[in-house]
């Protein structure tokens, strides 16, 4: 059997060839090059290439090791970042043509922890305008297709992270999440990724105006995408570390005091109004087998109740949209984001300065209810869609096709946001061709037994993206 080529290396293998002196950087990061050359045309996910600037920083990557530097944890290990994080020198335009000359004065948290352990960056991912759709296309760098089938769409708003990291271009995508921005992409490409617990990756942008509304900062968490849960590990690790400037951050461990064995999981019952797809749901069953065969103790439970938790969070972050933010939006953003933006709004109620005080307070009380259910039920096993993956740009279908996406089919995405809880996603199959991720979530600051989860089902499904590239 032929050696792996070594752009479908693991970010582990990677970091650890390096550090063994068995490769050197250049050649990591040319053979990444490469790949991206050949896979990227076809996709678009990486819309802006670093790859001249990778090289050289692998050449002095190379030249350090050699001097006997202390090499960090991703020395000389290419990754990508998403074009909506400070990147310095490089614009942060969030996908909106109006912000294309938005540069960076300085790195973000996320940007600056990948460097400071040693990481390369390759190349900016695309996302939506203003990082508020479910599907990754804009005006300034066009649309990103899913590698599996370019008839259904890759997600969003991480859709060029998890697009690209699927095709074997970087060995870690960084991405974000406020409302599913990164789970959803990762399972529609057939990759893993966490949302951390809010506070435990630092976030701030330095070319940003204005600091985000309240319930933005509460529910926006930076996260990784790999094709492998132990690379997601190693890099939550990495961009964990202090900033000064996130003030949400905590000193969280990042492993917490061992559960009672067997640990408990919950495969969570769905609403009785949920349209779903039966071979979607067959997969979750397996992801439940999966658990229970590597000896987690697995029950049907109903979790807290999901509907409302979701409605908060459309309301929440609708209202501040709506109050702060949807008239720059709106000057700014294209027709197709205008018309995906009114779907969205259309499913919330827009509350005034009483409303919107009473449905913060009554954000705790939810919270409340799923800690309490988490004590009980460490981990969650919920979908991340209970259908197959949509169509290109399907929320442009009107108000309905939004109210299809978000309420009906992710509404166990979106709701675990507002409640700042960690939750890995991991691949247990295909459904009709197309890559199906299940949902493990946590308690906070436990994002290690969701990974450990998440590790256990990929041992049993193994990584999806190697199916992908035999193809």
């Amino acid at each position: 059997m032929a050696a792996a080529a070594i752009w479908q290396w693991s970010a582990v293998q990677t970091a650890d060839a390096l550090k063994a002196g068995e490769i050197s950087s250049e050649e990591v990061v040319g053979a990444h090059v490469e790949r991206m050359r050949a896979a990227n045309p076809a996709i678009n996910a990486v819309v802006i290439d670093l790859s001249g600037p990778a090289l050289e920083a692998a050449r002095a990557a190379d030249r350090a090791r050699a001097q006997g530097a202390e090499l960090g944890a991703l020395h000389g290990v290419p990754v990508t970042i998403k074009i909506n994080i400070d990147v310095e020198g490089q614009a942060n335009s969030n996908g909106v043509v109006a912000l294309r000359d938005n540069i960076a004065p300085a790195d973000s948290p996320v940007t600056a922890n990948f460097k400071q352990a040693g990481a390369i960056i390759l190349g900016l991912t695309n996302t939506p305008e203003f990082s508020l759709r479910g599907f990754t296309d804009n005006p300034l760098h066009g649309l990103t297709l899913n590698p599996w089938d370019n008839t259904v769409t890759c997600g969003g708003s991480s859709g060029g992270a998890a697009a690209s990291i699927a095709s074997g271009i970087g060995t870690i995508a960084h991405g974000n999440d406020i409302g599913g921005s990164l789970r959803c992409p990762a399972a529609f490409n057939g990759v893993a990724t966490i949302k951390p617990t809010q506070g435990r990756i630092p976030a701030f942008n330095p070319s940003a105006a204005v600091e985000r509304p309240m319930m933005a900062q509460l529910m926006s968490t930076q996260g990784p995408i790999a094709r492998e849960v132990a690379d997601v590990r190693l890099a939550l690790e990495v961009m964990s570390r202090r900033d000064p400037r996130d003030t949400w951050w905590v000193p969280a461990p990042l492993v917490g005091p061992p559960p009672a064995r067997p640990i408990k999981v919950a495969v969570a019952k769905l609403p009785s109004d949920m349209q779903t797809d039966p071979e979607v749901m067959a997969l979750l069953g397996k992801g439940a087998d999966h658990l229970a065969d590597a000896g987690y103790e697995v029950s049907e439970v109903a979790p807290p109740d999901v509907s409302a938790t979701w409605q908060l969070w459309c309301d929440l972050i609708s209202t501040e949209i709506s109050t702060l933010q949807a008239g720059q939006m709106r000057e700014l953003g294209s027709p197709d984001f205008n018309h995906s933006l009114d779907g969205l709004l259309a499913l919330a109620t827009i509350l005034d300065g009483e409303g919107y005080m009473k449905a913060i307070a009554h954000r705790s009380r939810l919270l409340r209810e799923w800690l309490l259910f988490l004590e009980s039920y460490p981990l969650v096993l919920a979908p991340v869609s209970v259908r197959r993956t949509p169509g290109v740009n399907a929320d442009l279908g009107g108000d309905e096709a939004v109210r299809a996406f978000f309420w009906n089919d992710t509404r166990f995405v979106s709701a675990i946001s507002l409640l700042g809880l960690p939750v890995a996603v991991a691949p247990v199959g295909l459904a009709g061709g197309h890559p199906v991720g299940v949902q493990v979530i946590g308690s906070r600051y436990r994002e290690d037994l969701c990974l450990d989860a998440a590790a256990a089902i990929e041992a049993r499904v193994g990584v999806l993206a190697h199916t992908l590239w035999a193809r």
